[in-house]
């Protein structure tokens, strides 16, 4: 795991490649705590490379950048190749020379082989970038999943890229300017949509995408690999056979994201999906496991640990707690604005951060169970299925009672909202996901933005960026289209990029085996009731697969808990003291968010904030706003 930098373009030309290392330096200085181990340079005329590393595999010889055997292409490389020991002998047998037992020399020994297509032997997360000297292109590529964050900035000249946006801003060569259209969509999401970022002009390289500069062409094009291949043509399982190969396919990606030179844990909530990684893990590893939970003092719903101690006691885990309390939680946020980049109003990030660095006291990597609910269907997702049932039903009732006498009715008497509510209802049920966009997160309409920023940019609603998704989604199953959506971008954007910036801002390397690409390409071919469906007695639940893989391996309190997250006390401490604090901040005369933002709706939104989780969560999501300008503007 690693930081990487780079320059390319007309300011490396300019400076015929003597000069970069200062920049790069400068650069990966910003990311230090990415790879406190190492750090490497290359430099040549049009070209700069940088990295700061975490050393977990082939720790004596991993350093980087690493050349080829003719030195005509260098690589810096942010990540892991889990199958890499699988690559090196056919690569081998193609002729390539080994001179490490890194990952790292893998992808560029295969980038010389088989070129771009190379990203497709790839089973990882990662980020890289690999210098071609005489083609003159720089090709970067990021995961399929976008585990790894990866951003650029590209002027028409010059091609700057960097695992974190800090050490884009620290080359000097990219003028610090707000995105007003990435400020819109914030306010909505609580996080900034792909592939803006805060800082107009820097974006990130969407997951599964390949960027390619050109040098003699001064041109850069950006390719899409891969997507979730739903509704690819299978063969129908049995329930046992679906069991069976889920089983197998889950236990091989765990036994991937085992493969390390130092010590790897487990992230514990007590949850379903990191006690099915914990428990997966035992039984397919001979040694004793160090696990990791976090909990609040304020103690009932935000204390998940005695569910944790009970899967860590069932496992025979060395286990390890830490609590914290409002003062930790608050005494972090400065810092945390810093780490995150852009800001990331998931207020689990700061309790994320504590368990990070409680599990680097003592281990260098650890698993934890995102992507599940993505993949798997979780959260409420079965309240979701339950409504198609009840609209299919609905539906089959005579077009003259379900539409046309009650839509004549609504009209007549001035209820227009009420009658397109119902010909949505008369939608097929993928219809009506891309009509209604349901979405994880959707805190400021486009009216509520517009009153409270009245000097907004004339951007599109922020529903059209997730109903895009909706469209582009390759299935016609409605629960597929939503966990595609899903995984676009709520996946990559929230719950990826802060376990990216928490746990590396703790020198810790964080795997996910539910983002297994092959796991995840094998439940895209499997059939909505696999994820979402009827038990014995009739009631919906999610997560049907890993519910049956859970039967034998966790304790039965953990298999029926609801799902929490990660628990915070948000909505208290925003209708208390914390709130109150927050309010008179966000008013104060000097404050960014005061002077961006039309007073007095502010203050409305803030005098509600004790109203509901959804104003409390508007309050929070206008203060991080605010801790992030005092530290970046």
């Amino acid at each position: 795991m690693c930081g990487i930098v780079g320059i390319a373009g007309k300011r490396a030309d300019a400076d015929g490649g003597c000069d970069l290392r200062p920049v790069l330096q400068r650069m990966t200085a910003t990311i230090a705590h990415r790879g406190p181990d190492d750090d490497g340079f290359y430099t040549a005329p049009g070209v700069g490379l940088g990295m700061r590393r975490l050393s977990i595999i082939d720790l004596g010889g991993g350093h980087q950048p690493i050349a080829n055997e003719d030195k005509k292409r260098w690589i810096v490389f942010n990540g892991e190749i889990y199958n890499y020991r699988e690559l090196r002998p056919e690569l081998t047998r193609l002729g390539h020379e080994f001179q490490t037992h890194s990952d790292t020399e893998t992808i560029i020994h295969a980038f010389e082989e088989f070129g771009a297509s190379c990203v497709h032997r790839f089973n990882g997360m990662f980020g890289f970038a690999i210098w071609d000297a005489d083609k003159r292109t720089l090709f970067l590529a990021r995961d399929r999943l976008g585990v790894k964050p990866l951003y650029y900035f590209w002027d028409g000249d010059t091609l700057v890229f960097a695992s974190e946006i800090k050490a884009i801003l620290a080359s000097g060569l990219v003028r610090k300017e707000l995105d007003p259209e990435a400020l819109w969509h914030y306010l909505t999401f609580r996080y900034v949509p792909a592939p803006l970022t805060m800082w107009r002009g820097i974006r990130k390289l969407p997951p599964g995408h390949t960027l390619t500069y050109d040098a003699a062409a001064r041109s850069v094009e950006i390719s899409r690999y891969w997507d979730i291949p739903y509704d690819a043509p299978v063969e129908p399982l049995s329930d046992e056979q679906e069991l069976e190969q889920f089983t197998e396919r889950f236990l091989r990606a765990v036994r991937y994201r085992l493969i390390a030179d130092v010590p790897v844990g487990i992230f514990l909530s007590g949850g379903l999906d990191s006690s099915a990684v914990a428990a997966a893990v035992n039984e397919v590893h001979n040694t004793s496991l160090k696990t990791f939970s976090v909990a609040f003092d304020d103690g009932g719903r935000f204390d998940e640990t005695p569910y944790a101690r009970g899967v860590a006691e069932r496992l025979g885990t060395d286990h390890h707690e830490v609590r914290i309390g409002h003062d930790e939680f608050v005494e972090f946020l400065p810092e945390f604005v810093w780490f995150s980049d852009e800001p990331i109003a998931d207020p689990a990030s700061v309790p994320l951060y504590y368990v990070s660095r409680l599990a680097a006291q003592h281990v260098k990597v650890v698993l934890s169970g995102e992507g599940a609910d993505e993949v798997l269907a979780g959260y409420t997702f079965e309240r979701t299925v339950a409504d198609w049932e009840r609209l299919r039903r609905f539906q089959r009732w005579p077009r003259m009672l379900r539409a046309t006498l009650p839509d004549a009715i609504f009209r007549a008497v001035g209820r227009d909202d009420l009658s397109v509510r119902l010909r949505r209802r008369n939608l097929p049920p993928a219809q009506h996901s891309i009509a209604t966009v349901p979405y994880m997160t959707r805190y400021f309409s486009s009216a509520e933005k517009r009153h409270l920023w009245p000097n907004a940019p004339d951007a599109m609603d922020s529903d059209d960026v997730v109903r895009a998704y909706y469209e582009r989604a390759p299935t016609t199953e409605p629960l597929h289209q939503m966990l595609y959506a899903y995984c676009q971008d709520w996946l990559v954007e929230d719950l990826l990029m802060k376990a990216d910036k928490m746990t590396m801002a703790t020198s810790l390397e964080l795997r996910v085996p539910f983002l297994d690409y092959q796991l995840v390409e094998w439940l895209a071919s499997r059939p909505a009731r696999a994820k979402v469906r009827r038990d014995a007695s009739g009631r919906w639940v999610t997560k049907y697969l890993l519910r049956r893989f859970c039967e034998s391996r966790v304790p039965r309190d953990v298999l029926e808990r609801s799902k929490e997250g990660f628990p915070v006390p948000l909505d208290a401490w925003v209708a208390g003291t914390f709130g109150q604090k927050v309010r008179e901040e966000l008013v104060d005369n000097g404050s960014w968010v005061g002077q961006m933002f039309d007073r007095e709706t502010l203050r409305g939104v803030l005098d509600r904030g004790g109203c509901s989780p959804q104003d409390a969560q508007r309050v929070w999501l206008l203060y991080v706003l605010e801790l992030w300008a005092r530290r970046w503007l």
